[in-house]
């Protein structure tokens, strides 16, 4: 359960709790209708009704609880989850790699959603991804506590609202320092999961800055700026730049057995209440960094 309050500023004074709750608060029309029916707003402590008109300096209260719904938690046979960050509404995890964001229909707990579930067992919080990363790639990655925090920051994905940057070990060399990838991404024909560039794809643009060069391979900084299906992995193997051990649009490498050299090393996002700046760092992963060459 959060308990979430706003004091009513006076530029809001004479302004029905429906549209101050909407519009300044940030809810989904879902998340209020949910609050409406469960008689869990307030202001100042007492019931209200959505066409209450509030004043200057009332506090609306939401108490917001996620609806009953049934998980399938299982006990996973690694129970590891590296939490970096968490507070009532925000909680970062540093994902490794190989394994699924997602818990599979067969239920036999080898994803980041059942160690997840397992971890918060006593606390009854959802799994609920703000982003996901691919099963082959690791690192961080923010989850909501509750689904007001989560719409918020789904709303600033791809905004300076959320900044995600990953390194990439790539094939070849002679990229230039920096650089930006933008070109539209559709999926492959005749593929279910793959992706390519196309002229009919959406939109999409990552930027790039070179760290280190050595023994064939580059390393690369990027920044996303749209979030297509991955997006990373196709601009780099559509410039002729494959992510190491991309068995996908690459190809695979003993050293990085069902993974490959894709990490997100930097998020960076606005709490969705709070409004503050929370920035983490990840460093690349120890198999990751034995393969970067002088």
């Amino acid at each position: 359960m959060r308990r979430v309050t706003y004091r009513v500023p006076q530029e809001s004074d004479g302004r029905p709790m429906r549209r101050v709750v909407r519009g300044e608060m940030g809810l989904s029309q879902h998340l209020y209708a949910s609050l409406k029916r469960r008689n869990a707003c307030f202001v100042d402590g007492q019931p209200a009704r959505a066409n209450q008109v509030v004043r200057a300096g009332q506090v609306i209260e939401l108490v917001i609880e996620d609806a009953a719904t049934q998980v399938q938690l299982v006990e996973p046979e690694d129970k590891t989850l590296a939490v970096v960050y968490e507070d009532e509404d925000v909680i970062i995890v540093d994902k490794p790699a190989p394994l699924a964001c997602m818990q599979g229909v067969q239920g036999d707990g080898n994803s980041l959603e059942a160690r997840f579930l397992w971890h918060y067992r006593d606390e009854g919080v959802l799994f609920r991804p703000v982003n996901r990363l691919d099963k082959g790639t690791s690192g961080l990655m923010a989850l909501a506590r509750n689904p007001h925090a989560q719409q918020i920051m789904q709303a600033r994905l791809h905004t300076n609202g959320y900044v995600r940057e990953y390194m990439a070990l790539v094939e070849g060399t002679g990229l230039d320092d920096e650089g930006v990838i933008d070109r539209p991404i559709g999926k492959a024909d005749g593929a279910t999961v793959r992706r390519a560039v196309r002229a009919d794809g959406k939109p999409a643009v990552t930027r790039y800055r070179k760290l280190h060069e050595g023994g064939g391979r580059t390393l690369l900084r990027l920044r996303l700026e749209t979030g297509r299906t991955h997006q990373i992995r196709v601009h780099l193997q559509s410039i002729g730049h494959p992510v190491v051990g991309d068995f996908l649009y690459g190809h695979e490498v003993d050293e990085l057995p069902r993974r490959f050299a894709l990490h997100s090393c930097f998020l960076s996002l606005q709490h969705p209440l709070t409004g503050a700046r929370l920035s983490f760092e990840s460093p690349l992963p120890p198999e990751i960094a034995a393969l970067i060459t002088e």
